[in-house]
């Protein structure tokens, strides 16, 4: 072998071992990077969620004004959205338990309804609590509500109220029911349009301490004149009779309120 061979030989293994090397390095380094932009990438999702967090436990009630994205579970049944069809399901069958003319049926409807209003308050109670609201949830709970107490009313009107003073009153009843599912068809319309609008009228028609009390008032009155229908319980009339008025005045205060925080959008887009 000629010295030039050996040196040219050694000029090849050493340039080998230089590209190996730079190969071993941009290697290392990609994957270094790669890692480093991971861990960045976690460390910002974490703050995200810390802050989304934050905002959701200080917004109290109406923490969808304050935080207009939140997060909702992709999952269609949750734990809440079961309890919420369990209440659509349970309307047929407060339907047949109110004609069964006997005392078990009497107090099977009551039963059903105090069931159903405390359900309402437990699906909402979960969904905040453990994070599983979704999209069909609470397009879902709503619709519930109204077809529970709708329902009521209507049965409440079919059979007409005996009052003590007056004797058989037909209307005692009816206009007070007229009012109330009257106003809830009003606002459902009115929510549906508002949504296709844009956020500031969605936040005019929100859910508001007037609705709340106004829903109160409302499954309590009801649960009052269902029980009232069994004798012993007659003297609960009264007061029963008396809060449905409430809350059908609450109803019709709490629709003016979101009409005239409409019309305060509307006259400052123009």
């Amino acid at each position: 072998v000629t010295p030039n061979c050996i040196i040219i030989g050694r000029y090849a293994l050493n340039k080998g071992l230089r590209f190996r090397t730079q190969r071993r390095c941009r290697h290392r380094f990609s994957i270094t990077g790669e890692r480093r932009i991971v861990e960045l990438t976690d460390q910002m999702g974490q703050e995200d969620a810390a802050t989304v967090d934050q905002n959701g436990c200080n917004g109290g009630e109406d923490s969808s004004l304050h935080n207009p994205t939140p997060q909702l579970s992709s999952k269609v049944l949750t734990l809440p959205t079961v309890l919420t069809l369990g209440r659509v399901a349970a309307v047929p069958i407060l339907v047949a338990t109110f004609y069964v003319d006997c005392w078990w049926g009497r107090t099977a409807t009551t039963s059903i309804f105090i069931a159903a209003a405390f359900t309402d308050w437990l699906d909402g109670y979960i969904a905040r609590k453990m994070r599983l609201g979704s999209a069909f949830g609470a397009f879902l709970d709503p619709v519930a509500d109204k077809l529970m107490v709708a329902a009521t009313l209507i049965l409440l009107c079919t059979k007409p109220m005996d009052a003590l003073v007056l004797g058989p009153v037909p209307w005692l009843v009816t206009v007070p029911s007229i009012a109330i599912i009257g106003r809830e068809i009003t606002m459902s319309a009115v929510r549906e349009w508002a949504a296709s609008q844009n956020g500031k009228l969605s936040k005019a028609v929100a859910v508001n301490s007037l609705g709340k009390w106004k829903t109160a008032t409302q499954m309590i009155a009801l649960t009052i004149l269902l029980a009232s229908r069994d004798s012993s319980l007659e003297r609960l009339l009264p007061p029963g009779i008396g809060l449905l008025y409430v809350s059908a005045g609450l109803s019709i205060l709490s629709l003016v309120v979101y009409m005239r925080q409409i019309v305060r959008v509307l006259l400052k887009k123009k």
